[in-house]
């Protein structure tokens, strides 16, 4: 079966024989320095100052960031399941909050935030996703984040970058979190999250630090010493360290472009064989696609052709399918569930298999990637 949901993805061979070797300590000299290259390694490509592994899944990583760095008042952007989360997670924690509602595959606009934020002076955090993945949406974070930060400089900008950090290098010139998750781009399994952070955001943190667990100042204090406050998620950690090696070898300037290559050419792909892609900016974590009978059509992939592509969610379960684009694919895997597609709508009754899907995607992917 090929696993082809946007999370979490197929864990390559390679990074399982990795975390196959017996369980180390985390408080060794051995571990800390596997911690320390990871470390390192994680500061450098989310191009952040600092930067913290959390043992917890990326939802973790979105209530630590909210609640060490919003004081006051929160803006959360709601375009899927995962900005209302933002909302879900103020509420929770007893912090005020103001949402911005979207359709799930349309952008927030740069003019709405600066609004918002104009109107009501005690919004101290804005909390907004990069790609939203309930419907595969990318919004103007970067233009966002410049736009609030010539309003107010203080605002602390956090970012989810859970589906996009490993697809794209993302500017972070005015993000002051940048969270993220193993299960994703990285192709480890559930339970690693990570937070880059700015000096801005450190000195908040340091200032006034919030929560026991995932009480961010005492991971600083701890993780700059190449430890952590509680038990490390060692055996994920060691799997972060062998995709690092693997990515190192590819180069990521390489595996950004083939990730964008593939996900433009699935795109085409799709629409040729009369798909419409569903977010009007998409993100190229994954290829998502509304069609009647997308229930159908992911059913059928599943069970004859050994593909498992995700559905929507809420009332898009039945209508939408995500085709993930996130992490080591090989282009003849994604050439394949695109093929799967293509002759699920034959059995439907939909269209003819000629093969145009395939073709038109390897066409595309090798004609991007010269």
């Amino acid at each position: 079966m090929l696993l082809f949901t946007p999370g979490p993805t197929p864990t390559p061979e390679i990074i399982r024989v990795a975390m196959s070797v017996p369980t180390i300590h985390h408080r060794t000299p051995e571990f800390e320095e596997i911690f320390k290259i990871v470390r390192e390694k994680l500061i450098k490509i989310m191009n952040m100052p600092e930067v913290l592994m959390l043992a917890s899944s990326g939802t973790g990583a979105m209530e630590a960031a909210v609640i060490n760095l919003c004081k006051s008042h929160a803006l959360t952007i709601n375009a899927g399941k995962f900005g209302e989360r933002f909302g879900k997670i103020c509420n929770a924690c007893g912090i005020a909050y103001t949402e911005l509602k979207y359709s799930w595959d349309t952008p927030a606009p740069v003019s709405d935030i600066t609004d918002a934020i104009k109107a009501n002076p005690s919004i101290d955090a804005l909390c907004i996703q990069i790609c939203e993945s309930a419907g595969g949406l990318r919004h103007n974070v970067e233009e966002i984040a410049e736009a609030v930060k010539d309003i107010n400089k203080d605002i602390m900008i956090i970012a989810d970058g859970i589906t996009a950090v490993g697809v794209e290098k993302i500017d972070t010139a005015n993000i002051d979190a940048l969270i993220t998750g193993s299960q994703k781009a990285f192709m480890l399994p559930p339970g690693l999250a990570m937070i880059g952070l700015n000096m801005e955001a450190v000195t908040k943190i340091e200032a006034a630090p919030k929560g026991f667990y995932f009480n961010l100042a005492s991971e600083l204090k701890n993780q700059r010493k190449n430890t952590t406050a509680y038990t490390a998620a060692t055996t994920l950690i060691i799997g972060l360290k062998a995709m690092f090696e693997v990515i190192d070898g590819i180069g990521f300037d390489k595996f950004y472009e083939d990730t964008k290559n593939r996900a433009k050419a699935a795109n085409a792909a799709l629409e040729t064989v009369g798909f419409k892609i569903y977010p009007k900016k998409p993100s190229y974590a994954m290829n998502t696609v509304y069609h009647e009978n997308a229930k159908e059509i992911r059913g059928i992939a599943k069970k004859k052709y050994g593909v498992n592509i995700a559905g929507g969610q809420d009332e898009l379960k039945d209508k939408l399918f995500r085709i993930n684009n996130m992490g080591l694919i090989a282009p003849h895997e994604t050439a394949w569930a695109l093929n799967a597609v293509e002759l699920a709508l034959d059995e439907l009754g939909i269209r003819d298999y000629d093969g145009t899907a395939n073709r038109v995607f390897v066409a595309n992917f090798f004609k991007g990637a010269k």
